[in-house]
């Protein structure tokens, strides 16, 4: 009862097959099919398989699972990349050790995968898992393009929601076309998918294919193909009005029996079920299972369903020729249309929906005591499902906290989450809850705060942190009260709440004696120096660095330590003191190695990288940086803020087109400081080209995230950009409102920041003489005399930056070269050697870019002395 040929879909496989060509050439995409139940997105899909496969194409296809909203981890990925292990595809072995790793917590079958110990300190580990996989597409495309395919979208998990937007943004050259199929009429206002797509169906690499139902011509043709004969025009027109061009519902109608006389079934639904009702019992019963598991194998058929293996191979043999079921590539079993499967579970009585999930369970449960460690988040996932499905509240806490863990080794944080709040609803409801768990519920709450804040839902985070400390008690467990206490200070300044999260810190240190040498209060006192440092307040990290930097020595935590060292050296180096800072920079660098915190590494690359580029050692900062990526990329970590350093410092020396190629495009891709971070390296390469165009709106984008403003070392740079843009633009009042605020941020930090004081008072002195000639030229002489003394004020900021970072200054130096020279435009005079100095000073730190502009004005100054042989020499340089 279906047709042997594809009907009425010329134009949207012709459009698929433009695509595959398309990722055979190097442009890869992203392709969703939408449309309602029945209309043959599945079909379609099949058949560009079939082209593909004979055209040499790599085919690999999976489908979402239907068991609820963060539940399944990855389900369509696992299904896609399974038929490779069990292949054992030559393209997994030549994968990189750490991207097999990554893999191997998807795929037991790949071998050992890497150690979860993670913590907020260890940054985007799920991007690990991406980036994993990205590598293995890409080598699965070297020799042939690749189509993945990816079934019933609607049904996605959080993770591999994730996982598509993260392909969106990245794909770049890979040889890949990705096809999504999605039901177009179950996206209800509400639906989690709805605004994903909204945004990836805007990207340039995605297309959007909507799929029709049949025309009328196009149904008489699938009818003439089934029946083997033109359907008479009765039976065209009766079955035409019934199933309004649904082919699904056309063919059931006819599968049914009904020639056009007989009365047809009211919906879809019931054409459906007058299939399933054919069936002998025992084969009923097995669709029934099938129903409640959705797609099994025969072994776990055999093992929940308690039939004998005689009767349980006539049922399947029955169910499969009636065209009921199918069995996939894999050996499983699963019904031949989704809606086939709905309408079973549907009609299912509430005692056999529970009977039926709780024998898919136990069978689950087997099954992973005999695979062990290898039984995977899949499997661990699909035993909480069936135990919650089924009522048993004791049984489904166990499993859902046993499910979370295996989530969150492969770094599922959003299904982690979700399953860890499962358990937490469900404890006060049973008996023996903190056994059934092996822990209590300060510490799921403690794990679910962590999931949500990895998956990036802070606010949430900080919801179940308040109601894990409203029932720690803090006099009997001080050290517990305090961990919950620094996890609650770490969400509250990732929501930009600096306050609280001040107030959540000493609240914690309050709990914990001075003489203390706990775990407890070694993490909590680096991350009391780290959150002085961030906010600028220098003496502040240094003072709480050195008083305890002892005692966190004395608990051999390695992490805490480096974290500690991190933001001595930074504070020291931004205090006037670089070579301390670079000491205490190279210690922090070594305790990361003994860190099981790989973030710890980057974060002292990092910094050590950029203490050496602001002091004017950019092509050693470089190579540190670069070869911190080196080894940061061997461990699997995806280098997202030394990319963007690479990218600043490349930039910085002159190889614009390198700093290019090094930065990500993508801003979507970033969040937090780190898009802050982006924003800005993007505006200021955009802002040097002169491309001004796209400058305010990176600036606006880093303003409004809150770690903007509540790191001055941030802020001062998004101010000054904004100033110069202002100025640009002759708006000179916007200009010295940005130069006002950025001083207002260094000022409200109580310490001097020299490093930025240089930079934005010599920003400011720029505008300055711009407002000075502006006034000459219209004879305002108390414009003119205001801008001057603005002038002098902000070269007053310039020279204190400079005296405070002492002899080792080396840009500083340059920055007041620079202000002195403006200051003398400003009361204009023409005194070219005060810009052959600026220009000096910029090219002895190997900046030409302030260089270059240095010449310009020189040039300028030398035209009104009228040495024009001299100007002609230094606009030529």
């Amino acid at each position: 009862m279906t047709s042997s040929r594809l009907i009425g879909r010329t134009a949207e496989l012709a459009e698929l097959e433009a695509a595959l060509a398309d990722a055979a050439s190097g442009r890869p995409s992203l392709a969703f099919l939408a449309g309602e139940s029945g209309v043959g997105k599945s079909r379609l899909l099949s058949e560009l398989e079939r082209r593909a496969t004979e055209r040499g194409a790599r085919v690999l296809s999976g489908d979402c699972v239907e068991l609820g909203e963060g539940e399944l981890p990855y389900a369509p990925i696992v299904a896609a990349l399974r038929r490779l292990a069990r292949d054992d595809d030559p393209a997994l072995g030549g994968l990189p050790p750490a991207t097999r790793a990554e893999l191997a917590g998807l795929l037991p079958e790949l071998g050992p995968g890497r150690a979860a110990v993670e913590d907020e300190r260890t940054g985007p580990a799920q991007a690990r898992v991406f980036e994993a996989l990205l590598t293995l597409l890409h080598h699965l495309g070297r020799d042939a393009p690749l189509l993945l395919a990816i079934e019933d979208l609607h049904w996605a998990d959080t993770s591999t929601r994730a996982c598509l937007v993260f392909l969106a943004r990245s794909l770049s050259h890979e040889r890949v076309l990705v096809v999504a199929t999605y039901r177009a009429d179950e996206l209800h206002r509400r639906h989690p998918l709805r605004p994903l797509l909204a945004e990836l169906e805007r990207a340039p690499a995605a297309r959007r294919i909507e799929l029709p139902r049949l025309s009328r011509d196009e149904l008489r043709e699938q009818l003439q193909d089934i029946l083997g004969a033109p359907p008479d025009a009765a039976l065209l027109e009766r079955l035409w009005a019934r199933s309004e061009g649904n082919p699904l519902f056309a063919e059931e109608l006819l599968a049914a029996g009904l020639d056009g006389r007989g009365e047809l079934p009211p919906t879809l639904r019931d054409a459906l079920m007058l299939r399933v009702e054919r069936l002998p019992e025992p084969a009923q019963e097995l669709l029934r299972l099938l129903a409640a598991g959705r797609r099994l194998d025969h072994e776990l058929l055999a093992d929940a369903s308690g039939l004998d293996p005689a009767t349980l191979r006539a049922a399947l043999r029955e169910a499969v020729a009636g065209h009921v079921l199918v069995a996939d590539r894999e050996g499983r079993y699963a019904f031949r249309h989704a809606l086939l499967r709905e309408v079973v579970h549907d009609d299912l009585l509430p005692g056999e929906h529970a009977e039926l999930h709780l024998a898919l369970a136990a069978a689950l449960e087997r099954r992973a005591d005999r695979d062990g460690d290898r039984a995977g988040a899949h499997i661990t996932a699909g035993i909480a499902h069936h135990y919650s499905a089924a009522g048993d509240q004791r049984a489904a806490l166990a499993a859902a906290v046993r499910a979370a863990h295996a989530a969150d080794r492969v770094h599922a944080y959003g299904e982690a989450g979700a399953l860890l709040e499962r358990a937490l609803e469900l404890w006060n409801r049973v008996p023996a809850a903190e056994e059934l768990a092996g822990a209590d519920r300060v510490e799921l709450l403690m794990r679910a705060a962590h999931a949500r804040q990895m998956h990036g839902q802070s606010d949430r985070a900080a919801d179940l942190l308040r109601a894990a400390l409203s029932e720690v008690d803090a006099t009997a467990r001080p050290h517990r009260t305090a961990a919950v206490l620094e996890r609650m200070s770490r969400a509250q300044w990732g929501l930009g709440r600096g306050a609280q999260s001040q107030a959540s810190l000493a609240s914690a240190l309050a709990l914990l004696p001075a003489g203390d040498r706990s775990a407890e209060r070694a993490s909590l006192l680096a991350w009391q120096a780290k959150l002085s440092m961030l906010q600028s307040r220098f003496a502040e990290a240094i003072a709480v660095a050195r008083e305890s930097l002892e005692d966190v020595r004395a608990t051999g935590d390695a992490s805490a330590l480096s974290r500690m060292l991190n933001a001595l050296g930074v504070s020291l180096a931004a205090s006037g003191d670089p070579e301390g800072g670079a000491a205490a920079l190279q210690e922090a660098l070594k305790a990361a190695r003994r860190s099981d915190h790989v973030s710890d590494l980057e974060s002292a690359y990092t910094n050590l990288s950029e203490l050496l580029h602001m002091r004017g050692h950019t092509r050693d900062a470089l190579a540190l940086a670069r070869q911190g990526r080196a080894e940061l990329s061997g461990l699997g970590r995806v280098c997202e803020w030394l990319d963007l350093l690479i990218a600043e410092e490349l930039f910085a020396v002159g190889e614009w087109e390198a700093a290019e190629a090094a930065c990500p495009s993508s801003d979507d891709a970033y969040v937090g400081t780190t898009r802050v971070y982006h924003d800005l390296v993007r505006a200021e390469m955009a802002l040097a080209r002169g491309d001004e165009g796209p400058v305010a709106a990176l600036v606006d984008d880093a303003l409004g995230i809150d770690s903007a403003t509540a790191e001055p070392q941030l802020s001062g740079i998004i101010h000054v950009l904004r100033a110069e843009l202002a100025r640009r633009a002759g708006d000179l009042d916007a200009a010295r409102a940005a130069i006002d605020t950025a001083l207002d941020a260094i000022r409200r930090t109580g310490d001097q920041d020299p490093m930025r004081l240089a930079s934005v008072g010599s920003a400011g002195v720029t505008v300055e003489a711009d407002a000075a000639e502006r006034a000459r030229d219209l004879g305002e002489a108390d414009a003119e005399a205001a801008a001057l003394e603005r002038a002098g004020s902000l070269l007053g900021h310039v020279r204190r930056g400079v005296a405070l970072m002492g002899p080792l200054a080396r840009v500083e130096p340059a920055h007041l070269a620079t202000a002195e020279a403006e200051a003398v435009r400003a009361a204009g005079r023409s005194h070219p050697a005060a810009w052959a100095r600026a220009v000096a000073a910029w090219e002895a730190v190997e900046r030409p870019y302030p260089a270059a502009m240095a010449r310009w004005r020189e040039a300028e100054a030398l035209v009104a002395t009228g040495d024009r042989g001299a100007a002609a020499r230094a606009a030529g340089a």
